[in-house]
């Protein structure tokens, strides 16, 4: 078991440092944190081409350093990987190491304390095989940090009811708590998915009708062999997407995590529009789940 962290080779960024150090002790397992370098551009000369990739390694070099000092209390391997692209790099270590899970941080444009999808892990979170953690920018947690709380979102759909019992299962093994979270925005039309955009009223009956099938997915929560703490069910509205989220309580040590779309192929995140909002929305880190490791969460917390 191990976690595969993705770092900028030519930026210094903590956040997501910090987050895969918190994921690490939580479920007591290693890091492999890698900086992925570009393939130099061919129009190049011989000489120009061995000074560019001297400077990019030794920029990664100094990035793995810097992410070496901020790791705490985790075993790291700190690696370099060339490839036609970040995203592709990433894959390409996600299929040499087979990690559990991914972890990237936000973009760099996004607002500090927010998710923000950049070109990387937006086109990490249509192809990964593994679950992808995304940090908010400016994201910091204590040396001794785990997560305490998993939220898990849910809007219906089978899928979203896997993702809920995986979720348990996970929860009870690093003992931590489980709360399932459903997010409306009362504006425009009815939708489907993580959440939805409707007028009050039907929000209101959509809401009544979500806390119904959450008291029975509760209640096949609580006949899993290994049960975690349970922290209730939420329904955060809004007219916003942001004021959908912070109509719900946050705590540090919270993680929210999120399954990809049912349209989306079964092995891979493929993440949904309505997830993506919640996801962008997010004051806290959140993992996002593709349907085969959700379904094998549950096969696993199913198991006595």
């Amino acid at each position: 078991m191990s976690i595969l962290v993705g770092v900028n080779p030519g930026q210094r960024s903590a956040s997501v440092l910090h987050l895969a150090a918190m994921l690490a002790r939580s479920i007591k397992t290693d890091l492999i944190v890698a900086a992925v370098l570009p393939q130099s551009w061919s129009p190049l000369r011989h000489n120009a081409d061995g000074e560019w990739r001297t400077y990019m390694s030794d920029s990664a070099d100094i990035v793995l350093d810097h992410a070496a000092s901020v790791i705490v209390g985790v075993k790291a391997t700190f690696v370099q990987h060339t490839a036609r692209s970040a995203h592709r790099g990433l894959l390409e270590l996600i299929e040499e190491h087979k990690p559990d899970l991914v972890v990237v941080g936000s973009s760099s444009a996004g607002a500090i304390g927010q998710i923000a999808l950049g070109s990387t892990n937006d086109a990490l979170l249509h192809a990964s095989p593994v679950p992808v953690a995304i940090a908010p920018r400016g994201f910091r947690a204590a040396d001794t940090a785990t997560v305490t709380r998993i939220t898990a979102a849910y809007g219906g759909t089978d899928a979203a009811a896997d993702v809920v019992l995986g979720a348990a299962g996970v929860a009870q093994s690093i003992g931590a708590s489980l709360r399932v979270a459903s997010f409306a925005v009362t504006r425009g039309s009815v939708t489907a998915g993580v959440g939805l955009e409707a007028e009050q009223d039907v929000a209101d009956e959509w809401a009544r009708t979500i806390e119904e099938h959450v008291r029975s997915l509760l209640a096949e929560v609580t006949a899993l062999p290994r049960v975690p703490e349970l922290d209730g069910a939420v329904v955060g509205m809004g007219d916003t997407w942001a004021h959908a989220l912070e109509d719900v309580e946050w705590d540090a040590g919270d993680v929210l995590v999120v399954g990809s779309s049912t349209l989306g192929p079964l092995a891979r995140v493929f993440i949904g529009s309505h997830a993506t909002k919640v996801v962008r929305n997010s004051p806290v880190p959140a993992i996002i789940v593709p349907r085969r490791a959700a379904e094998e969460l549950v096969e696993a917390a199913e198991e006595a």
